[in-house]
C-alpha cells in the first residue's frame, strides 16, 4: 500500500518536477563534461584534464574563489542577522506594520542591475553623497567610494537586495509559531531571551537555513553587482567565467561554472550542518 502511495506521488510530481530535474541534469551533464574537453564548439572532442590543470595553476582562479566566498558568506550572514530581529518585531501586527513590511520588501521589485546603477549614482566621485557632504562642509573635495578594494559597495548592495528575501522567509516561519507555545513558556518562567533561544530559534531553524543557503548561492554567483560596483582588481567567479567565454575558452569557462556549482553544493551542506550543530549539537551531546 505504501509503495502504491509513493508511486502516485511520483506520478503527480513527474510532469513538473521531473522536467525540471531533466533540464537541470542536462545542463550539469554538459557543463561537467565540457570542462573535461568534450562538447567542443569549435573542434574535435577530446577527454583531457588539461583545462582543469590550467585553472589550478592560475592564481586568478584562487583569488576569484576566495573573493566570491567572501561576498557570499558575509552577505548571507549579515542579511539573515538583520532580517531575524526585524521578523521578530513584525511577528505581531501593530499600527503601521503592514506599511513597514511593504517598504522593507520593496527591493524585491527592483532588478539587481538597476539597483547597482542607482548605488553608483550615490557613491560616485561626483555622486549625491559626495555633493551633499561637500555642501554641508563635512569634507572639502569628493572622496572615491566606488569600486573599493574591500567590496563594501557590493556587500551593501547584496544585503539591501537579499534582506527582504530573508525577511520574507523568516517572517512566515516566526508567525507560524502559535501564541499558546510562547505563552506556555512564559508561564513556566522563561524570559524573552530564553524563549528566543529554546523555542523560537529551534522552530525556525529550517527557514534560517533556507535563507542562508539561497542568499549564499545567489551572492556567490552574482555578476551584476560585482561588474558595476565591485573592485576593479578582483574577478568574481562569474566574471572569470564570462572572461573565458568571451575569449573563446569554453572549456575553462565550463570549469569555472562547475566550480561555482561545487562550492554552492558544499556550502549548502556546510551551512545546514553548522546551523544544526549550533542549535542542537549541545542538546544531542547531553542526551548521549
Amino acid at each position: 500500500m505504501k509503495a502504491l502511495n509513493y508511486l502516485k506521488i511520483i506520478a503527480l510530481l513527474l510532469p513538473g518536477f521531473g522536467l525540471i530535474l531533466f533540464f537541470l541534469g542536462m545542463i550539469l551533464y554538459v557543463a561537467i563534461f565540457q570542462s573535461f574537453g568534450l562538447f567542443n564548439l569549435s573542434g574535435e572532442d577530446n577527454f583531457t584534464l588539461q583545462y582543469w590543470e590550467k585553472l589550478f595553476n592560475r592564481k586568478v582562479f584562487y583569488r576569484s574563489v576566495n573573493y566570491s566566498l567572501y561576498v557570499g558568506v558575509i552577505s548571507s550572514i549579515i542579511s539573515v542577522a538583520l532580517a531575524y530581529p526585524i521578523a521578530l518585531w513584525l511577528r505581531k501586527p501593530f499600527y503601521g506594520s503592514i506599511i513597514i513590511n511593504s517598504i522593507l520588501k520593496a527591493p524585491l521589485l527592483v532588478h539587481g542591475l538597476v539597483a547597482a546603477f542607482l548605488f553608483v549614482n550615490l557613491v560616485a566621485y561626483h555622486g549625491i553623497i559626495n555633493q551633499i557632504f561637500i555642501f554641508i562642509g563635512l569634507w572639502d573635495e569628493p572622496i572615491r567610494m566606488q569600486n573599493d578594494k574591500n567590496a563594501i559597495g557590493v556587500l551593501i548592495l547584496q544585503v539591501w537586495k537579499n534582506l527582504p528575501f530573508a525577511l520574507l522567509i523568516l517572517l512566515g516561519s516566526i508567525q507560524s509559531i502559535g501564541d499558546d507555545v510562547i505563552d506556555a513558556a512564559r508561564d513556566l518562567g522563561a524570559n524573552s531571551f530564553a524563549r528566543l533561544k529554546k523555542i523560537i530559534a529551534p522552530l525556525t531553524i529550517s527557514s534560517m537555513q533556507a535563507a542562508l543557503i539561497i542568499i549564499f548561492i545567489g551572492a556567490l554567483a552574482d555578476f551584476s553587482f560585482q561588474s558595476i560596483a565591485g573592485p576593479t582588481n578582483k574577478y568574481s567567479l562569474s566574471q572569470l567565467m564570462l572572461y573565458y567565454k568571451n575569449n573563446g575558452r569554453w572549456h575553462e569557462a565550463a570549469g569555472v561554472g562547475v566550480t561555482i556549482m561545487i562550492i554552492s553544493f558544499l556550502g549548502a551542506i556546510f551551512i545546514s550542518y553548522l546551523t544544526k550543530f549550533i542549535f542542537f549539537g549541545r542538546k544531542i551531546n547531553e542526551f548521549k
